[in-house]
């Protein structure tokens, strides 16, 4: 796959899967924008990391829980590129604990950025892509969002689950303009959320996934690739399982 001349917009893509999918399009020499809301160094590091020769990977600071904010930096993106064709949603958080112990301010911050937030990139990208008549939006969902969440908090699975409808919503609207819209689930994969696991719960989790390991950013980062590449130009409305066999639809 190449993706040469391309420009995608990766959000929360300062670390972990985020890194890996923004990682897989500058090796396939795609142009890359880098969103995060996390310190700035810390992105500038990962851009410059990517930036190569021609290629460029831009960082680019914004809380996508915040239409205003991504409205400016799409438009920076326009400015910049004068396109923008691909658009991953992966900025998620998450809070531990059950119905009783999660507060609201803890269930609208989740809602807020996962769910909201590809919401908010979507709107602010859709002009631009209907008029190229051409782009791919890639939502980084979860397993939590079709079997509701096990360790999380209500409002980790919720918020997937409604990025699910999003996915599928959107790809009906957007078809006739050349948009593809799909999305991944992933599940114990390494990343800062599942080193907080302890040793007990790890072994547990692994015993019950048929491939027997944990997955890897890169084996969502492929995915990825693969649904904002045009050998998936007649694939819509998907959220493709990566999970090593846990769950199975």
């Amino acid at each position: 796959m190449t993706f040469e001349g391309r420009v995608a917009l990766v959000t929360g893509a300062r670390r972990g899967i985020g890194k890996a999918i923004a990682t897989a399009f500058s090796r396939e020499k795609a142009h890359v924008v880098l969103n995060d809301i996390g310190p700035e160094d810390e992105l500038k590091a990962v851009a410059q990391e990517l930036s190569c020769g021609a290629i460029q990977a831009v960082p680019m600071q914004a809380d996508v829980s915040r239409y205003d904010q991504v409205e400016k930096m799409i438009q920076q993106v326009e400015r910049m590129f004068h396109r923008l064709d691909i658009l991953v949603n992966n900025a998620g958080i998450i809070r531990r604990g059950n119905i009783e112990t999660v507060t609201e301010k803890e269930w609208d911050d989740v809602i807020g950025v996962n769910l909201k937030g590809a919401f908010n990139c979507c709107k602010a990208v859709v002009d631009i892509m209907k008029r190229q008549r051409y782009g791919k939006v890639v939502n980084v969902s979860s397993v939590a969002g079709k079997t509701g969440d096990i360790t999380s908090a209500p409002g980790y699975g919720s918020s997937k689950a409604g990025m699910d409808a999003l996915t599928k919503t959107l790809a009906r609207q957007l078809a006739q303009y050349g948009i593809n819209v799909n999305g991944v689930a992933p599940h114990a994969v390494e990343t800062e959320m599942s080193a907080e696991w302890p040793p007990e719960k790890r072994k547990a989790i692994i015993e019950a996934i048929p491939l027997k390991r944990l997955g890897k950013p890169e084996d969502v980062a492929e995915t990825v690739l693969f649904l904002a590449s045009d050998k998936a130009s007649f694939i819509t409305g998907e959220i493709i399982d990566v999970n090593g066999g846990f769950v199975m639809d």
